[in-house]
């Protein structure tokens, strides 16, 4: 074998360029994801309005086939997580005079999610119309989005035999064809709205902001962690409901774009490099393999 050091540098180089230009989303107009918020499908929780009839839960099961939700006494017992199995939840919270509040809770499909950032298969993607879907075909199992994501939403199968993340997808399918995703279609009170994410905005604002009396004054998912699909309004405080409050207000992929990126660089760099180090290693001073002991040049 006849491999110089620049010849080997050369090879190095070639090949680290070629898998860079075939990571997913490793060019420059798709470096980060791409953001176009304001005309993205969007949902908008209004949880004064909300009676936690848990219809929504319902709906996502069925449309996702799920596992049937628990009761009213099972689901209000305790602060529930979505997970596997349940895309969304219904929890119950109390305003200060002990009366109840309710807030649906699902992946908050942010504009620039971190958890699509960290894929290095795209099987977590990012769709021009608002969803971020998930192919399972395509997961590897690596979990870098359960670290990536703000909010903790994607979940492992763990207990199962063949596992994957799963977690909601806003319905990405039915938006397709056009219609609404399934647990808007049937909330009765009018707690959840759904349209383009630059209305929705303006609709929030104009409900916070035209009541100060009745709403904090804060819309959730305006600008945390770049900004989500998912928008929320209350008259309580969001700790309170649970939310995350600690959610940085930047993009996360912009954040922490080299950490997240240097893990999927190294699996695919790290095997040619190896090989090319071997071959450079077995060369003797001419530039030529060393001998096996079937032949070779011992000069």
């Amino acid at each position: 074998m006849k491999l110089g050091r620049r010849h080997f540098l050369q090879i190095a180089g070639a090949t680290g360029t070629a898998a860079l230009v075939a990571l997913p989303g490793r060019t420059p107009a798709a470096d980060g994801i791409p953001v176009a918020g304001e005309d993205e499908s969007s949902v908008l929780v209004d949880t004064t309005k909300c009676i936690g009839c848990r219809g929504c839960e319902a709906a996502c099961a069925e449309a996702n086939k799920l596992p049937d939700p628990p009761s009213d006494a099972e689901a209000f017992a305790t602060r529930r997580n979505t997970g596997p199995d349940c895309f969304t939840v219904v929890l119950r919270a109390e305003k200060p005079d002990g009366s109840p509040r309710f807030v649906k809770r699902q992946c908050m499909h942010c504009v620039e999610p971190a958890c699509a950032s960290a894929c290095p298969v795209r099987a977590l993607d990012k769709l021009e119309t608002g969803p971020v879907s998930y192919d399972g075909s395509k997961c590897m199992g690596c979990r870098y989005c359960m670290v990536a994501c703000p909010f903790s939403v994607p979940k492992y199968q763990y207990a199962s035999a063949l596992p994957v993340v799963r977690k909601c997808t806003f319905c990405s399918s039915r938006q397709a064809q056009g219609k609404p995703p399934a647990c808007t279609s049937v909330c009765p009170s009018g707690a959840l709205t759904y349209g383009t994410r630059g209305r929705l905005i303006a609709e929030a604002r104009g409900r916070v902001y035209g009541n100060p009396d009745k709403y904090t004054p804060h819309i959730y998912g305006e600008h945390e962690a770049g900004g989500t699909n998912w928008l929320y309004i209350t008259d309580i405080t969001f700790e309170k409901l649970g939310f995350e409050v600690a959610v940085n207000d930047n993009s996360y992929p912009r954040l922490v774009r080299g950490a997240l990126g240097v893990p999927p660089v190294v699996m695919t760099l790290w095997p040619p490099l190896l090989m090319g180090l071997w071959a450079f290693s077995h060369r003797d001073g001419k530039g030529n393999g060393k001998g096996n002991g079937k032949g070779g040049d011992h000069g």
